[in-house]
């Protein structure tokens, strides 16, 4: 049995094509941007079984053609035992997997648990919260490791990854912290897209139905503008450096 938070059938900005995306309950992180709050506490939720949830996926799988499956959270591997055998049965019944995580629970030590589970996954939407690794945990609870630690593992076994950042006014919103963050993922081989998302407030409500105080209370919004001149620096920086490694390595063969 897993804990699941929610359900959405028809998810069109979590992977490629129209997809059926799970959304699991429990996260180890508290982000001060968070707009799901009540997907934090473990062992909540609905509990539901691995045939539930792809029996659910199969009533509308004509629509799924071009998609399929998208686990993300919460944090997806916060449940890491379901999430597999999830992704292991989904590759039986041929459906695309895509897991969509921040990795703020992967735990480096136990690289083997994570063998199958990247054996059935086709992409990787890898959210990178921030270059810095001290902001990284103001803004998260947690360094910026663990992330990073993630993204060689899934470089090592050439699974495809696009890299997800939020863009949050006064927070995120730095040149330096852009190019910063396109020369962290200037050696991986197996990022295939950056994705600028802008900052919003919508989940303001959910803090105050939780009695949670809201963190960035009177914080405005970013705009598709911002987010837009955000990845072309990222990209840009990203390129760059990568440009300069192979100059490197040129010289030294």
């Amino acid at each position: 049995m897993g804990y699941i938070h929610s359900i959405e059938t028809f998810g069109t900005v979590d992977g490629p094509g129209i997809r059926f995306v799970v959304f699991l309950q429990g996260c180890p992180l508290r982000c001060l941007y968070c707009h799901n709050p009540d997907s934090w506490k473990k062992n909540a939720g609905t509990e539901m079984t691995v045939d539930e949830i792809l029996n659910q996926y199969e009533r509308n799988i004509d629509f799924y053609k071009n998609g399929g499956l998208t686990a993300t959270g919460g944090e997806p591997l916060f449940q890491l035992d379901f999430l597999t055998k999830l992704f292991v049965e989904a590759k039986k019944r041929g459906i695309h997997t895509c897991l969509d995580t921040s990795a703020g629970c992967f735990d480096e030590n136990n690289l083997e648990k994570y063998d199958l589970l990247l054996e059935n996954t086709d992409l990787v939407l890898l959210d990178i919260k921030h270059s810095d690794s001290k902001e990284h945990q103001k803004l998260t609870g947690i360094p910026s490791n663990k992330p990073i630690e993630f993204l060689k593992l899934l470089d090592s076994k050439n699974i495809q990854v696009i890299i997800r950042h939020v863009l949050v006014p006064t927070i995120t919103q730095d040149k330096d912290h852009f190019e910063k963050l396109g020369e962290i993922l200037s050696p991986f081989d197996n990022i295939y897209g950056v994705d600028v998302l802008p900052y919003h407030n919508m989940g303001e409500s959910k803090y105050e139905q939780l009695n949670i105080p809201y963190p960035l209370k009177g914080l405005r919004n970013a705009n598709i503008t911002e987010a837009r001149n955000a990845r072309n620096l990222i990209v840009n920086s990203y390129l760059k450096h990568r440009l300069k490694r192979r100059t490197v390595e040129k010289k030294l063969s």
